[in-house]
C-alpha cells in the first residue's frame, strides 16, 4: 500500500517538541524511548502537575482515550503514551481519528507504532494533518557514523566530557546493538566519575568486539551453560577484564529482580522503576522461569563472586565460571 505524503513535519528522535498529536514511527525502539522521554520530561518540566497515562493498543478498551483526554478537577496538562499501535484493535483506529478532529486542549496524545501496515488508516490520518500533530521518525541506525552521533547525544545530554578516541572505541565496541551500546554509555556516566577516556573504555569494555560481556550473561540467562563458559574464556583471552563482565551480570540480574511480579505495561512499569521501555521488556523475558528464591540467590552470588574478583578469591575466573553455572540454573 502507498504511504500519504506527509503533510505534517517529520523530525528526527532528538528533534521532538511539543504538539497535539505526536506520532513515533519506526523498528529503532531505543531511540523512540529517549524521544518519548525527552518530551515527558519537557512537559513535566513547564508544569510538573502533568497528568501521565498510558493505553495498550492492542489491548484498547471502547472509550478510553476519551476518558483520559477529558479535563480533569484541577485541569493539569494530560500526556498520554499510547504503546503497540502496529498491533491495535479495530476499536482504537476508529476512536483515535474521531478524537483527531477536535483533540483535547492541553493534552499531548503520543503514538508509538513501530512498524507494519496495521493501523495504516490511521497514520495517514495523522500524515493527512489531521489533528495538527508531528512525526517522529526513528529508523533503524544502520551505519557507524549515526551510532557515534547517537552515544555523543548521550553524553552531551548528561554533561559529561569523553573523548573522541574513547567514543569511537565505545560505538566500535557495541556497533551490532543500538541497546547494548545505550547500556554501556549509561554504565559509564554511572560508575566514571571523571572525564571518560580511552582507558576507562578499556577498564571496562576490554575484549568486547571479540566478545562482550552482555553476550555472555544472555547466554548464561538463556540456559546455555556451555555457551555461556566458552564466550566467557573466548573473552577473557581477548583481553576482557573479570569486573566489568560482572558488571553486565549485576545490570541484568538486578533489572529482572525489579521487574518480577511487577504489574503494568512496559511504559508504566519503567516510569515506576527508572528503566526504559526496552530494558523492562527484554527483563521480563529474562526472568521467566525464575522464582523468588533463585533471584535471591543469583543476587547473593554475585555479591560473593565480585569480592572474590578484586582480591577476596585466589582465582577470579573460577568464581565467574561458578557464577555463570548457577546463573544458568536459575539460581539453582
Amino acid at each position: 500500500m502507498a504511504q500519504v505524503k506527509a503533510a505534517i513535519p517529520q523530525l528526527a528522535w532528538d528533534r521532538i517538541r511539543p504538539a497535539p498529536i505526536v506520532l513515533v514511527s519506526g523498528t529503532e525502539s531505543v531511540l523512540a524511548d529517549r524521544a518519548i522521554r525527552a518530551l515527558r520530561e519537557t512537559l513535566r518540566a513547564e508544569d510538573p502537575s502533568l497528568e501521565l497515562s498510558d493505553i495498550e493498543a492492542d489491548h484498547y478498551a471502547p472509550g478510553e482515550l476519551v476518558t483520559m483526554a477529558s479535563p480533569s478537577l484541577f485541569a493539569e496538562p494530560r500526556f498520554i503514551r499510547v504503546t503497540g499501535v502496529e498491533k491495535c484493535t479495530d476499536a482504537f483506529i476508529t476512536e483515535t481519528i474521531d478524537y483527531l478532529a477536535n483533540p483535547a486542549d492541553d493534552t499531548y496524545l503520543v503514538l508509538r507504532h513501530a512498524g507494519g501496515v496495521r493501523g495504516k488508516k490511521l497514520l495517514d490520518a495523522i500524515r493527512g494533518g489531521l489533528g495538527g500533530g508531528i512525526e517522529i521518525v526513528c529508523a533503524e541506525l544502520k551505519k557507524d557514523s549515526e551510532k557515534y552521533d547517537f552515544a555523543v547525544a548521550e553524553f552531551k545530554a548528561a554533561g559529561r566530557r569523553i573523548t573522541p578516541g574513547a567514543l569511537r572505541q565505545l560505538t566500535s565496541a557495541f556497533s551490532d546493538d543500538l541497546a547494548e551500546l545505550a547500556a554501556a554509555c549509561q554504565q559509564l556516566l554511572s560508575d566514571a566519575s571523571e572525564e571518560i577516556t580511552e582507558v576507562t573504555v578499556d577498564k571496562y569494555y576490554a575484549g568486547r568486539v571479540e566478545t562482550n560481556a552482555f553476550a555472555v550473561a544472555d547466554a548464561a540467562i538463556a540456559g546455555k551453560t556451555g555457551d555461556a563458559l566458552i564466550l566467557l574464556r573466548h573473552a577473557l583471552s581477548s583481553g576482557a577484564d573479570p569486573v566489568p563482565m560482572l558488571a553486565a551480570f549485576a545490570l541484568k540480574v538486578r533489572t529482572m529482580a525489579k521487574v518480577a511480579g511487577a504489574r503494568g505495561g512496559s511504559g508504566q512499569l519503567a516510569s515506576k522503576l527508572g528503566l526504559a521501555p526496552w530494558q523492562v521488556e527484554r527483563a521480563q523475558r529474562d526472568v521467566r522461569g525464575w522464582t523468588e528464591s533463585g533471584l535471591a540467590s543469583a543476587i547473593e552470588l554475585l555479591a560473593e563472586t565480585d569480592s572474590q574478583i578484586k582480591g577476596g578469591g585466589r582465582d577470579p575466573v573460577f568464581a565467574l565460571e561458578r557464577m555463570i553455572t548457577v546463573i544458568a540454573n536459575r539460581g539453582a
